[in-house]
């Protein structure tokens, strides 16, 4: 239907208002102790260069990172009798031999996967700082506020007030830390540089500590250096063997840098003019450069839930008492905001993506080496990048992709014998594409080709046709060149399936009760697939161009086994009725054509129901027990326009699965969480994957007012939304690429056209 809109003069001033009451809410981190371990430190970072802020009075840790400090390099794990036996496997899958073909993988496709620090992220090291003479402390509040990205300690003794203030610069590459003794009292400390479990060299010259090393495996991995420059007002300074002392300083500012030879020059180097280029500023130039870099980018997005908060208590027991049970809209807030804020402190072009634990890593080999795990949990770091208007900071993430890509093409012919690239279920710094490890793992081809998606999503927000076709559209052509070679006809039906193939880290029972995981034409695999082939065909469209190529995708989607619904109403997860090895799984594959795909859209469409079978059923048997898989369920049930149970579930992910710091729990931490819960507030306050834009899909009743400003998307649009008692009452559309606009509140939709930079304004 096409309904008429109200264009209101005084709708400008309602979203001011909303605005200014959104800017006085604190978006601020705080506790009322010191961090006692690691999970409980608060976290800066530029992108590049992180820190792990404990706010200690005695003795302060900051514990830093560089996202290029890596052990290994690069590796051939390609077994080499892997193509020899992949139509052998075919042939017992499709015989129905599925554990006996599971065991023949394993053994002659599947390459070797290290651990144990042979190749994995590591940190950099610590900066410690010993203070003395300050007295008992008598309160004390340490703070990270998201709209400063500035982590704070503040305390009182008897002898005085003490301050610091940290933050990671982006536009001058390095760590700043600010402290000052108020009052009679003056700072007097020891700082030194160390790192764990390695014996790195150490020295002291003048001003600077510098610390120089070598993350390394068997010869091989980044060579590393660190430079610590303590500039004081008032007082004295002194050296005992590699630790500055600092006597009576009012004042004392440490600018600290790190670099490795990752890309390339001298790490030392790089890292002394580092701080010869920061020590040229003073600390108020220094902050507003950082405040700048960093608020262009956290302020285009407001949220605002309910009537502001005026609980004011730190933010431990602000978590505890919701894990007890109470509701809390501005942790809400705060959680979706340390988001962002976590994806821009993590990933900035010309780096790096987000591994695993983001940037942050305090140990020398971390969970599951923080690598970059493409069966879903890279992807899920970027999730909330476009509709939370962060489009740059998907940027690495492209880099890395297409970086796969050279050996992806090895991996693809030497492995399965086909054109194209592909990528497995996990990868490394040094891009390594086969597949490793064990079969329910690594199994599985779509790793590469999922990444690909981001490329499309990336056009599809933006409108970026240069993009498309210089970035975009060429990886996915190879990525679907792959898959028409690689697609086999099923002799029992006549329909193409991939293969062999797994649905992600899951097993299924056989006939015979033995567990396997490999077979042919699971789901997840075809609705990738499916998603690929439709992607590549509107790119061609879009670009005027490769009509052939577009022409032979449609013959094969065609051709391609569908999803289908088992008899008791859920979707199968594997090509024919399987039982659960494990029933409550962390990993809902085959759910990704409802999130983060689009294949099932429509919500009076029975794959809907069937969707919401496949969830029910998993949690009533455990499933949502990794804070990564929480937070798929929570985009998964604001999909389904259900707004309770988004709510529900997110409450869920705050009580069983939020560290302190408010980090994601897989256990261990692990970032994804944080960013797949951060995407799924927005998805439950703004949907775009339909050919239209969808207003409040699946606002839950505890959310009874409101706002939420600058989110984004798809067809190129910036959205502001405000709603009172669960109803939509405010509605800006801009439309930044002129496309016209269709808006769906409800049973309503609404359609008009519009030109680039004009805003539509509609009042409820």
């Amino acid at each position: 239907m096409r309904l008429s809109f109200i264009l209101i003069t005084t709708l400008v001033f309602l979203v001011s208002c909303k605005t200014d009451d959104a800017n006085q809410r604190s978006l601020e981190l705080f506790y009322d102790e010191p961090a006692n371990e690691w999970n409980e430190a608060l976290p800066l970072g530029n992108g590049r260069l992180g820190a792990m802020v404990f706010g200690g009075t005695k003795i302060e840790r900051i514990q830093f990172n560089e996202e290029s400090v890596w052990t290994g390099g690069p590796i051939d794990r390609i077994n080499p009798e892997a193509n020899e036996y992949l139509d052998i496997v075919r042939e017992l899958l499709f015989e129905g031999e599925y554990a006996k073909a599971d065991r023949i993988a394993q053994e002659k496709i599947m390459g070797p996967r290290f651990s144990g620090g042979r190749h994995t992220y590591q940190t950099m090291g610590d900066l410690f700082m010993q203070f003395n003479g300050q007295g008992e402390v008598q309160s004390y509040r340490r703070s990270l506020d998201l709209r400063t990205a500035e982590a704070h300690t503040n305390f009182s003794t008897n002898n005085g007030e003490y301050t610091r203030r940290v933050f990671s610069s982006g536009p001058d590459e390095v760590i700043v830390i600010e402290m000052e003794a108020l009052g009679e009292s003056k700072l007097n400390f020891s700082t030194w540089m160390n790192r764990p479990g390695d014996a790195e060299e150490v020295l002291v010259e003048g001003a600077d500590i510098k610390m120089t090393g070598f993350a390394e495996f068997e010869g091989r991995g980044t060579r590393f250096a660190s430079v610590a420059h303590v500039i004081q007002e008032g007082g004295r300074m002194a050296t005992a063997d590699t630790t500055l002392v600092i006597e009576d300083a009012d004042k004392v500012l440490i600018l600290l840098s790190g670099r490795t030879d990752f890309w390339g020059g001298n790490a030392l180097e790089e890292a002394l003019n580092d701080i010869d280029q920061a020590k040229g500023k003073d600390i108020t130039q220094l902050r507003e450069r950082q405040l700048n870099d960093h608020q262009r980018i956290f302020n285009r997005v407001e949220l605002a839930i309910n009537e502001p908060d005026t609980l004011n208590i730190p933010t431990d027991e602000r978590l505890e008492r919701v894990q007890n049970g109470m509701h809390d809209p501005h942790l809400t807030e705060l959680y979706f905001q340390y988001g962002r804020y976590l994806l821009i402190s993590s990933s900035r072009p010309g780096g790096l993506p987000a591994n695993l634990q983001g940037l942050w890593a305090g140990k020398l080999r971390p969970p599951w080496n923080a690598d970059y795990h493409i069966n879903i949990n890279l992807q899920m770091n970027y999730w909330p990048s476009l509709v939370t208007n962060l489009a740059e900071c998907q940027m690495p993430l492209f880099d890395f992709v297409d970086g796969l890509r050279e050996r992806g093409r090895i991996t693809a012919r030497e492995v399965y014998g086909c054109r194209g690239f592909v990528a497995h279920h996990t990868t490394d710094v040094w891009k390594f594409t086969s597949p490793v490890g064990r079969t329910n793992w690594g199994m599985w081809t779509m790793g590469g080709t999922w990444c690909t998606d981001h490329f499309w999503e990336h056009y599809a927000f933006t409108g970026d046709k240069q993009f498309l076709a210089e970035r975009a559209y060429p990886i996915m052509k190879e990525a679907a060149v792959f898959y028409l070679d690689y697609l086999v006809e099923n002799p029992n039906t006549g329909l193409l399936v991939s293969g062999p193939s797994i649905s992600p880290e899951n097993r299924f029972l056989t006939r015979d009760g033995e567990s396997a995981a490999i077979c042919m034409g699971p789901a997840m695999d075809h609705q990738i697939i499916r998603e690929l082939f439709g992607n590549c065909i509107a790119s061609a469209e879009i670009l005027g161009s490769d009509e052939a190529f577009a022409d032979s995708l449609k013959q094969y989607i065609d051709r391609l086994a569908p999803s289908k619904i088992g008899r008791d109403g859920r979707i199968l997860e594997w090509s024919e009725p399987m039982e659960e090895y494990e029933p409550g799984h962390r990993h809902m594959s085959h759910l990704y054509a409802l999130y983060p795909g689009d294949e099932f859209a429509n919500p009076d469409d029975p794959w809907m129901e069937a969707a919401r079978k496949v969830i029910d059923y998993r949690l009533a048997h455990g499933g949502g027990h990794t804070g990564w898989s929480r937070a798929w369920i929570i985009n998964f049930f604001a999909r389904l326009q259900d707004g309770e149970k988004a709510y529900e579930n997110l409450q869920a992910l705050y009580a069983k699965s939020t560290l302190k710091n408010l980090f994601d729990t897989h256990p261990p931490f692990q970032i994804d969480g944080n960013f797949g819960a951060t995407a799924g507030i927005a998805e439950m306050l703004l949907q775009s994957h339909s050919g239209m834009i969808t207003v409040l899909p699946a606002l839950p009743s505890s959310w009874h007012s409101g706002h939420v400003k600058g989110l984004r998307a798809r067809g190129g649009y910036e959205v502001d939304i405000a709603w009172e008692k669960g109803a939509l009452t405010a509605l800006r559309v801009k439309s930044l690429l002129g496309n016209p606009i269709t808006i769906r509140y409800g049973d309503e939709v609404y359609q008009l056209d519009s030109e680039a930079g004009e805003e539509k304004l509609w009042s409820f």
